[in-house]
């Protein structure tokens, strides 16, 4: 099969075309036909070794964390999917793989493709979906009347995150360019501000939470706009010795978190609020609740642009280039 994969850390090498054995399948995997695929800037961070502490891969490396298609063989203990089930994921750290035109994936990271979106938008979920649903059900548990800031409401996070927050109830501010201020209303935004004009300090005041996808700086003025008991979860940084102990990293990882997050949570602290950091996992049972908000149109994908599987390198290099409004995908069959 081909597949693109890296041979080492670098941000200037280009993604390699190869052919490569079909995956054998154990016990509880699925091996899925990939329609189609997405990328995120996860798989950028990885290329770059950005986060070889957190994920330390080998090589040689297939990259990719979405995928959709349609199961062609089953393991001996499957007991969820056969052969012909139309599914979606985010296999699991250290199973990706999804630029490739196989995949096996434990079945318990994987659901039924929502019935009311094609192959190519449903491939543009996972990732996204589940950091959000992580974020607002799992860790925030984001309730009606609650006020939630979400940065860079027009990228592949924020266009789900703001369809969520509105479907728990909450009010939403988000910030963008103008350009882009007509499709995050649309999402149901209440609030947008100009990144390019507005300081979103001078105009936010008692939220109760904010996702955080963006530098340190924005991430400590985000601690100022929340009231007494509220939270910040970040996706972006620093990861804290909480996430460390969870991923049951090595113990110079935990002390290096422990030592990148100090600054952030004594300020935090010193607020009586709460800081995390969240690094999103794969769930299969809550990518089935939110292919359900999708057959409801409570959620609906957002893609910028569609690539070839031939163009793979171009549509990584336009991810990493920040301009793309939603969600970038790749044909793969």
């Amino acid at each position: 099969m081909k597949a693109y994969s890296i041979s080492r850390y670098s941000k200037e090498d280009k993604l390699r075309l190869i052919e490569m054995p079909e995956p054998n399948l154990k016990d509880y995997e699925i091996l899925v036909q990939v329609n189609a695929a997405s990328i995120n800037q996860l798989d950028s961070k990885i290329k770059s070794g950005e986060l070889k502490l957190i994920l330390p891969y080998k090589f040689p490396l297939v990259l990719g964390h979405d995928v959709s298609g349609i199961v062609t063989r089953v393991g001996s203990k499957v007991t969820k999917f056969k052969v012909g089930d139309e599914v979606y994921s985010r296999p699991s750290d250290f199973h990706i793989g999804t630029l490739a035109e196989y995949i096996t994936i434990d079945e318990k990271d994987v659901a039924l493709k929502p019935k009311n979106i094609s192959f190519e938008e449903a491939a543009s979920i996972p990732l996204v979906a589940l950091t959000v649903w992580q974020a607002f059900v799992e860790r925030a548990h984001l309730k009606k009347g609650q006020k939630v800031f979400i940065q860079a409401g027009s990228g592949g996070v924020g266009t789900i995150a703001i369809q969520l927050a509105k479907y728990l109830g909450a009010t939403v501010a988000t910030t963008t360019s103008a350009k882009n201020f007509d499709l995050v209303k649309s999402l149901g935004a209440d609030l947008v501000i100009d990144y390019k004009t507005q300081d979103f300090e001078d105009v936010l005041k008692d939220y109760d939470l904010v996702l955080n996808s963006q530098d340190t700086k924005t991430l400590e003025k985000s601690l100022r706009i929340l009231k007494a008991g509220g939270k910040v979860i970040s996706i972006s940084s620093p990861p804290t010795p909480i996430f460390a102990k969870e991923f049951d990293l090595p113990w110079y990882v935990k002390f290096a978190t422990k030592l990148l997050s100090s600054k952030i949570r004594a300020k935090a602290k010193k607020l009586d609020v709460d800081y995390e950091f969240l690094f999103m996992k794969a769930n299969g049972t809550q990518l089935a609740e939110i292919a359900t908000l999708i057959e409801k149109n409570e959620i609906r994908p957002v893609i910028d642009k569609a690539f070839p599987f031939e163009q793979t390198n171009e549509a990584l290099e336009y991810v990493e280039s920040g301009r793309a409004k939603g969600k970038v995908v790749i044909k793969v069959k």
